[in-house]
């Protein structure tokens, strides 16, 4: 486990690599490096999650690598320490897993694009801040990791720079991301104020002897860790940079804002779990935000044109099951369904990458239609990744993970959560397969044609495979590093099941009555009164970006057009003004002539008079 280093190094090096060959490289030479680093990273965490568990069998649960003394200040020290556990194991797993074949896979995606070395350099940079991110022994090392994720994903969302939207797309993720991590900066500043350190195993320690439960610091604490979760893992409110995040290119889309970044909001609350136990109010807030994000994102996804987009809102609403989990206290089920989500939303990322590619870049559902003949392979992986997304009983990754969730909300008492859970459940089946039977099934609309390659195929095989019960054979070994979960009796457990498997079914259903055939009855009510005035709502996204617009870019853009002349600046050229001006009304009354003097004598006389007089 000594090696564990070499997870961050090897990525590392790919991006100093590619970024100083300033894109001179063949494609070839910047596809081997880019990937290749990735998968030796992949390969070590294979070697180091073998004697992890080995280890973890005879009883030593966590693994610490000290690297070096970061800083120093007094009593302040920062080291840069790896830690190994159940929970960084799963993760370390996740990112260098599924991020070595979305890599594979982008170098088949991103042939012919100008930029190719570049890509591989800012995904490599991406994962090796992600790495460091999970396997930070404390919070201020994570720190380094979040913003460089951030940093990252503004560099990729603007991929395609020559584009303004694209641009724009690109920084408003990362204003947005910013304010979730000024609130995460404000935990660490509290947390150290209160505990005296910022190490993650200390801070779980310390907490309970030195804080009592409800505190004012620790509500605190709590509320700006949740800040920052929400706003990395693009939960209400800070969650309207993720749609307009599909601006850059396709296995960004997967790596970022599917499989990792966009999970590490739900890593942070984890991690953390002992502080939110101790603000239980803090924890129902998680399960409420999570709940309510899941269903809004769901109605959101039902109107959606852009293929992406449908997938980015699902992505939202995802995220909204794991923060719901995490919020009643079924830790184990939010970490496993990040685990399976990561499988089956890549899956499904890629395939819509390979559909647009496949249809000369047109991402509108409603342009395409008929494709299931022309890619065959890629209709399958749809299907298998939509039938997990959708969570469709026993055969599926995704059923096994998110009837945990249920299952936990329910055993835990929170009845309400566990039905918005079901309403979304519903949502996400009926807007996947929607999506599903509108671009395969139907009149053909566009000619396609399929991608080739082992870079092509092997990406899409694997993650079919995990997508299906195969992937929820992989348990994660959280066991004895997060809390055990209040579990529900046999009976009621199977009956949840069968009520969430028949929803599921129900919504898949529907979606094949209202988008298999003619579509009359869907358009009839779409172009109704209510059918528009939802659809467009809905379609924005129930108006957030509005609302943010009117709220904080307007007045800040007003107030910068008033201080564009900078006032300030203006007022410390007062004084010279009334110099200069004094100066001008001097030089005017020396003009040589007797009768201007004369004149000036008499009324200053006069001056002199009157004051003599007032006094």
């Amino acid at each position: 486990m000594n090696l564990l280093y070499l997870t961050i190094l090897f990525p590392l090096i790919g991006f100093l690599l590619l970024a100083f060959s300033r894109g001179r490289w063949s494609e070839n030479t910047s596809a081997t490096i880019g990937v290749g680093s990735i998968g030796l990273a992949a390969v070590t965490t294979i070697y180091v999650g073998i004697n992890f568990l080995s280890q973890k069998a005879a009883g030593v649960e966590v693994f610490n690598q000290h690297l070096w003394n970061w800083m120093q200040v007094g009593d302040f020290s920062i080291p840069v320490t790896l830690t190994l556990d159940g929970l960084s194991m799963t993760m370390l797993s996740v990112v260098t897993g599924v991020g070595f074949f979305i890599h594979m896979f982008a170098s088949w995606y991103m042939r012919g694009e100008e930029g190719y070395s570049r890509f591989f350099a800012y995904t490599n940079l991406f994962i090796a801040s992600m790495v460091v991110l999970v396997l930070a022994d404390n919070l201020l090392l994570m720190y380094l990791g979040w913003e460089g994720v951030g940093l990252c994903s503004y560099l990729l969302i603007g991929f395609y720079y020559t584009h303004p939207a694209n641009g724009a797309a690109a920084m408003k993720a990362f204003i947005v991301t910013r304010v979730g991590d000024v609130f995460l900066a404000f935990a660490l500043f509290i947390l150290y104020r209160e505990l005296g350190t910022l190490n993650i195993r200390e801070l779980m320690i310390l907490a309970p002897q030195k804080l009592a439960v409800g505190d004012t610091a620790i509500t605190w604490a709590t509320l700006m860790l949740l800040g920052g979760a929400v706003g990395k893992s693009a939960q209400l409110p800070l969650q309207t940079w993720l749609a307009d995040a599909m601006a850059g290119p396709t296995p960004v889309s997967a790596l970022i804002h599917a499989a990792t970044m966009v999970t590490a909001g739900v890593y942070l609350i984890a991690r953390t779990h002992g502080l939110f136990l101790m603000a239980p109010e803090i924890l129902h807030l998680v399960g409420i935000i999570g709940a309510v994000t899941l269903v809004l994102a769901g109605f959101a996804a039902l109107v959606q044109t852009d293929i992406k987009r449908v997938l980015a809102y699902s992505t939202m609403s995802q995220i909204g099951y794991m923060f719901l989990a995490l919020g009643v206290q079924a830790w184990d089920a939010a970490i496993f369904h990040l685990m399976t989500h990561a499988f089956f939303k890549a899956l499904l990322f890629l395939s819509s990458g390979s559909v647009i590619l496949a249809c000369h870049h047109e991402q509108n559902i409603f342009k395409m239609g008929g494709l299931r003949k022309s890619i065959p392979l890629v209709y399958i992986c749809f299907l298998v990744g939509g039938a997990a997304l959708s969570a469709l009983p026993i055969i599926t990754a995704g059923f096994f993970s998110k009837d945990e969730i249920l299952a936990g909300a329910l055993a835990n008492g929170h009845l309400n959560l566990m039905v918005a859970g079901l309403v979304g459940a519903f949502m996400t089946s009926l807007y996947t397969f929607r999506m599903i039977f509108i671009v395969f099934h139907g009149e053909e609309k566009i000619k396609a044609h399929a991608g080739k390659g082992i870079t092509h195929h092997l990406p899409l095989l694997v993650l079919l495979v995990l997508s299906t019960f195969i992937g929820a054979l992989i348990v994660p070994p959280l066991k004895g590093v997060l809390p055990d979960t209040t579990e529900l009796a046999h009976g009621s457990v199977l009956t949840l099941e069968i009520t969430s498997a028949v929803i599921a079914i129900a919504g898949i259903l529907l979606a094949a009555a209202l988008y298999l055939g003619k579509r009359s009855l869907v358009n009839s009510i779409a172009k109704s009164a209510p059918g528009r005035f939802f659809t467009t709502w809905w379609f924005h996204a129930w108006g957030f970006d509005w609302l943010y617009d009117m709220i904080f870019v307007k007045p800040y853009l007003l107030v910068a057009k008033l201080l564009q002349r900078d006032p300030l600046n203006s007022m410390m050229n007062l004084p010279a003004l009334f110099a200069r001006l004094g100066n001008r009304g001097l030089t005017l009354s020396e003009n040589g002539q007797v009768r201007w003097y004369v004149a000036s004598m008499g009324l200053g006389a006069v001056v002199v008079l009157a004051l003599l007089l007032v006094i």
